[in-house]
This record gives structure tokens, C-alpha cells and sequence, in this order.
């Protein structure tokens, strides 16, 4: 049989990734594939592999357990950052798992597991559009920042606001399971891009 895994992201806290993994999974099932595990996080797409666990811990499961497939959604999905995006592939291709793409039907290996010529040219045009789409996101609302900056507009919290410790402990249950872990704060921040002075905040209430 056939041997899978699902892998799924959203870029906040405030998204959740259910309809993915539930496509996905559909996707495997109908295809007869069996999923092996799933690995899924919030985390920004434009964050190095290194500093993303799942994405990480993803990598070192297929080179272990020789994975045929990774499933994704989408391909901003795997990164929108475009030498990560090919970097993944590459390293896939090299342990002969390919990657499918729901949304848009490809994989990047043929049955016969040589790499699928098709799917590299779609695949890299569609890294290059995720990443564009990405800069121009952060160009607009750098243009949103300061425009209303410009007009008396003040960015961030209203002075003397402080979230209670039930509500902090509910945004970031990410980090404090990784406090509790024996992380440092240095690590934590890396893996999921929150400041070290939040962070302090958190240690002090879990």
C-alpha cells in the first residue's frame, strides 16, 4: 500500500487548518493511500524551515520511515518563501516521495518516481506568484501603517492594556506547551516567532 503523510499550515493563531486536513484525508482515502501521520502548524509561511517544527519534524519522518507521498493543500502551504519552497521539493525528489498538491491536481513525481516535467514548471511559477504575493501583502500594509500613522492614527495597544492570564494562556498554548517542554526562550521564539519579552510574560503565568 501506498504510504502517506498530510501536512498542514495557517499563517495565525486566529485560523485553523481543519478543512485541509479533512480534504486531504478524503483525498487519501478515495486515492487508497494510507496516512502514516499528520503534521500541521500556525506559523507564517515566510519563516525559514528551521524555525518551523512540524515542517521539520515532517522532513526528518519521510527520510526515516521512506514515505511515498506528502500531502499539501496549496502551495503556499509548504512556504512562501521560494529557495525553502524548492529546497523541500528537492530534498523529496531525493528520497524518491513525491508531493501532491490538491488544489491543483500535480505531483512532482511520475509513477515510475522520475520527477513529473510539468509539475516542476507549474510548481515553480506558483512559488514565484506566492512569493510576490507576499511582498506585496507586506507592502500594503506597510502603506496602511503609515498613512494612518500620517494622520494621527496611533499603532498598537491603547496605553495601561493588559490581557488577563486566562486569555494569554489561551492565545499562546503553542508556547506554553514548549516552555514546559524545557525550551529556552531563544528556541521558542525561533520555532514560533514570538518575542522573548512575551514569552517572559508567559513563563510567569504557566
Amino acid at each position: 500500500m501506498i504510504t502517506a503523510v498530510i501536512y498542514a499550515r495557517v499563517s495565525t493563531k486566529s485560523q485553523d487548518y481543519d478543512r485541509q486536513l479533512n480534504d486531504l484525508r478524503e483525498y487519501a482515502k478515495r486515492m487508497g493511500y494510507e496516512i502514516v501521520k499528520e503534521f500541521a502548524e500556525k506559523i507564517s509561511g515566510a519563516k525559514k524551515v528551521i524555525e518551523r517544527e512540524a515542517m521539520t519534524e515532517l522532513l526528518s519522518f519521510v527520510e526515516a520511515k521512506h514515505i511515498d507521498k506528502v500531502l499539501i493543500y496549496e502551495c503556499s502551504r509548504l512556504s512562501r518563501r521560494v529557495a525553502d519552497f524548492v529546497n523541500i521539493v528537492d530534498r523529496l525528489n531525493e528520497l524518491h516521495t513525491s508531493l501532491y498538491i490538491h488544489q491543483n491536481g500535480l505531483e512532482t513525481l511520475q509513477a515510475d518516481g522520475k520527477p513529473n516535467p510539468i509539475a516542476q514548471l507549474v510548481i515553480g511559477m506558483l512559488a514565484q506568484f506566492n512569493s510576490m504575493e507576499r511582498t506585496l501583502i507586506r507592502s500594503r500594509m506597510e502603506s496602511g501603517y503609515n498613512n494612518y500613522r500620517a494622520n494621527g492614527g496611533v499603532v498598537g495597544r491603547k496605553v495601561g492594556y493588559r490581557k488577563s492570564d486566562d486569555a494569554m494562556k489561551e492565545e499562546y498554548k503553542e508556547e506554553i506547551r514548549l516552555l514546559r517542554k524545557g525550551l529556552s526562550l531563544r528556541n521558542v521564539t525561533k520555532i514560533t516567532g514570538t518575542s522573548i519579552n512575551t514569552l517572559r510574560k508567559i513563563k510567569a503565568i504557566c
